[in-house]
């Protein structure tokens, strides 16, 4: 995985005190930024979807991105800390 760069992050409880949050996220070497989102119900099992943070990319760059989360516990925990610290949880 190349380097990446956080540029911001955020994490709150919706009305139903679900977790809901987000971190924008750069690549080295990629086109644009990506956001990841992140919701859970309990705060330990969390869903998430992965799009582009500003104009759409090279698909290819994205797909790789998308399967780095699949594969890269590390990546996923770091992007996730990212949001839940910004929340202040």
């Amino acid at each position: 995985m190349p380097p990446f760069n956080i540029k911001r992050a955020a994490m709150q409880l919706d009305d139903e005190s679900r977790f809901v949050g987000s971190t924008i996220f750069e690549v080295e070497g990629h086109t644009g930024a990506y956001e990841i989102t992140f919701l859970s119900k309990n705060g330990k099992d969390w869903d998430y979807s992965l799009h582009f943070a500003d104009e759409p990319g090279p698909e290819e760059q994205f797909l790789l991105i998308d399967a780095q989360l699949e594969e890269n516990e590390d990546l996923f925990d770091d992007l996730l800390d990212a949001a839940v610290e910004a929340g202040g949880f």
